[in-house]
């Protein structure tokens, strides 16, 4: 039999906020144990919860951005709700949540896997606070307790079950990710627990319209983690259900050393919790004219600043799809392209040259995606942090666009100025180094002389029809020129050279 896997995810993003969701208590990451816990926090008699302000106008950005910049999915009245259960690091006994009436319903993302475009319906994203934390290195016999993330402001993202593969499903966390970066709202640090997903995975047979019964995979903080539980998971409900078994719903935690999932609990339903309406705190009413003020201060989303990309620099759709992977990178391209362009008039035009926007922003996006990315990841920086400003790329390309630096050289040159040499100057780098192309038709003329006098068995070879002798003889005048020459000149003069 045939299976199809049927995924949904629950994506926790912490929100950068100053302060937690109910309290006035620091959020900072990596502060001593218990020492941002307020009173509100660990719960003591008589406290009374104030909602965060701006923990609301986060989670509206967010419920404009997943419905094109309208506000048809944010619902003007919301209400927070308590959510009951037992766990040691949540010292009320039950979490602050939202459960019937969220503050955004509905909306969608769109993914791209092997080159098609898929669209997934989000069911929810509802505002809570977060638990505290359970510590088990370096105590015996007992298990520590760290409060200093119990109320931290959390928007729960929750997908419908629209997801067929693990590719899908980390290419929908991977976009979300982006998302709530881009719009500010969420610092996406998972090795800190920023953005974590819960991955809610079933089986059926293919071509089945009934759902199976799914397993919640909890608390995954990598996108190689996420595609790993899900592979492993479904591979184990179709091992049970291929050999008569039954699968039981319930919570699973993904091991990442033993690449398995592991049962934790019976997974609870909704009654479980018995949520009810927190008396605490009246029902969230957010107002029209706040609505509007906060769509005012939203950013160019990610889908138009890809169509855009397309129409503006005609780029092709997988560029533009690159380089709004993140908001760093289109800004950082953007810039290089718009410097490269005015560099670039002012070493061409007086020649009589105009350059053309789309080979510049195409020249951009092949060095930014490929060389610098690379270099970027291989030192595991972002482009906030590229020591190479788009100001000194600019000048590099528009070396290259005028003629004065071939691609090869230009490689060499990044180098140079990745490593700081000259302070990064593109430049002064190419004046120290002699790397300034060879153009000037006179010159080449001499050179391609030498080298058809220099190697007389290669033009014998090539007027016989051997086409590799040719490019022997091109690599002849590129190694006597230090590889400064313009190859297509070289090309161009040798052929006209030994036709005659």
């Amino acid at each position: 039999m045939k299976w199809e896997t049927v995924i949904g995810l629950e994506t926790h993003a912490q929100l950068s906020t100053k302060s937690k969701m109910f309290s006035g208590a620091a959020t900072t990451f990596g502060a001593a144990p218990n020492t941002q816990a307020c009173a509100v926090d660990i719960a003591l008699p008589g406290v009374l919860p104030v909602v965060n302000r701006e923990a609301v106008a986060k989670a509206v950005r967010f419920g404009l951005a997943v419905n094109g910049n309208t506000a048809v999915n944010i619902n003007r009245r919301s209400v927070f709700a308590r959510k009951n259960y037992f766990y040691p690091d949540l010292p009320k006994g039950y979490q602050i949540s939202q459960y019937e009436t969220p503050i955004v319903k509905g909306g969608s993302i769109t993914i791209f896997v092997d080159g098609s475009e898929k669209t997934v319906r989000l069911t929810r994203a509802h505002l809570e606070e977060d638990a505290g934390k359970s510590l088990h290195e370096g105590f015996h016999d007992f298990t520590g307790i760290d409060l200093n993330r119990a109320g931290t402001p959390l928007l729960e993202i929750v997908s419908e079950p629209d997801m067929r593969s693990a590719q899908e499903a980390v290419a929908y966390a991977r976009v979300l990710h982006t998302l709530v970066r881009w719009i500010g709202i969420c610092d996406g640090n998972m090795q800190e627990g920023s953005f974590r997903c819960d991955a809610n995975v079933s089986v059926r047979p293919a071509g089945s319209g009934k759902l199976g019964t799914r397993c919640e995979i909890k608390n995954l903080n990598s996108f190689r983690f996420l595609e790993r539980a899900i592979e492993f998971e479904a591979k184990r409900q179709i091992g049970i259900l291929e050999d008569g078994g039954k699968i039981e719903q319930e919570t699973r935690l993904y091991d990442a050393d033993m690449d398995e999932t592991r049962s934790m609990r019976t997974k609870e339903e909704a009654h479980d919790y018995r949520y009810f309406p927190d008396p605490d705190l009246l029902p969230l009413e957010v107002s029209e004219s706040w609505i509007g003020k906060i769509k005012l201060e939203m950013p160019e989303l990610p889908r138009a600043r890809r169509e855009r990309y397309v129409s503006e620099y005609s780029l092709p759709d997988y560029d533009a799809a690159a380089l709004t992977s993140s908001k760093e990178m289109a800004e950082y391209f953007e810039k290089t392209t718009r410097l490269t362009v005015e560099m670039t008039r002012i070493l061409i035009a007086p020649a009589g040259g105009q350059p053309v926007l789309g080979g510049i922003a195409k020249l951009a996006s092949n060095w930014i995606k490929g060389d610098l990315a690379g270099r970027l990841n291989a030192d595991n920086l972002d482009f906030n942090a590229c020591p190479i400003p788009p100001a000194k790329l600019a000048r590099l390309l528009a070396r290259i666009l005028s003629g004065d630096l071939s691609g090869k050289l230009a490689k060499e040159v990044l180098a140079a100025m990745w490593s700081g040499e000259d302070g990064g100057d593109p430049d002064s780098i190419i004046k120290k180094r002699s790397l300034i192309q060879i153009s000037s038709s006179a010159a080449l003329e001499e050179i391609c002389d030498q080298v058809i006098a220099a190697n007389p068995r290669q033009v014998e070879d090539y007027r016989a029809g051997k086409d590799k002798a040719f490019n022997s003889l091109v690599g002849q005048a590129m190694k006597l020129t230090k590889g400064t020459a313009n190859p297509q000149q070289v090309s161009e003069i040798l052929k006209r050279k030994l036709a005659s």
